[in-house]
């Protein structure tokens, strides 16, 4: 299945990514390389996350206090 980040979840992972950057430098790119691979985690086990609220589900990152919220539709995760 095919994940699709939408236009508002592409900004704050943007933002969120900036962030940890000017904290200290690379720490923006591991945390894109987390979220990429939480992503990937979901497009093979969209199941495997508990639900947060009615069809949303939640997968927590390891190493970042975020989560990413998702719904199943169809073909796509968004």
């Amino acid at each position: 299945m095919k994940v699709v980040f939408s236009k508002y979840a592409r900004q704050e992972l943007n933002d969120a990514v900036r962030y940890y950057e000017l904290e200290h430098e690379g720490l923006g790119w591991k945390f894109k390389e987390e979220v990429k691979k939480a992503a990937l985690r979901i497009s093979s086990y969209s199941k495997a996350w508990s639900i947060e609220r009615g069809e949303i589900r939640k997968c927590l990152l390891h190493t970042f206090p975020y989560k990413l919220l998702y719904a199943i539709e169809a073909d796509q995760f968004l």
